[in-house]
Parts: structure tokens; sequence; C-alpha cells
């Protein structure tokens, strides 16, 4: 039983699923950061912070990457007939 993938082992594509929400929190909080003075009225903050604002896209596509490799990875997987867990229309019996 050791050859089979645990179930809470890591599969392909989570660490970047995770690395790539870690960046779009960093730049939604730098995105909130430099348009809070346009609210509140005080001076706005030099244009490098418009730029760490694009952390959020680089995040998303991160994450996308990661599902996409993921499912690439089941796909592989399934091809091979090593599918894991019960197939879509067939009863688990535990």
């Amino acid at each position: 039983m050791r050859d089979k993938t645990q179930a809470n082992s890591p599969a392909p594509g989570d660490g970047l699923v995770r690395a790539g929400g870690i960046v779009f929190f960093v730049g939604a909080v730098a995105t909130l950061v430099t348009v809070a003075p346009l609210f509140l009225g005080t001076t706005p903050f030099p244009t490098y912070m418009f730029g760490l604002s694009m952390f959020m896209a680089v995040g998303f596509l991160m994450a996308g990457a990661g599902v996409l490799r993921s499912v690439a990875a089941g796909r592989r997987r399934a091809r091979a007939g090593q599918v894991s867990g019960p197939v879509s229309g067939q009863l688990s019996e535990r």
C-alpha cells in the first residue's frame, strides 16, 4: 500500500495555488492601500504602489496555472488507469 498516494499528500499544482493565493492577497492589500488616499483626500502614494497592485493579477494567473497543472495530472492518472476514488456513477462501499 506504500505505492498508493495518501489522501492528504499534495497533488501537482497545489503549491502554485497556495502561492498564487498569497500573492493575490498581497496585491489586494496593496490595492486597498493605494486607493484609500483617493477616498480620504490625502496625498496619493508613489507610482510604484500602483505596480504592487498588479500582484493581484499575477497571483490569479499563478493559481490558475496550478489548477491547470492539477487537471493535467488528473487526466494523465486517469489515462493510465490509476483513478483514485470512485468513478462517477459508481457507489463507494465504505
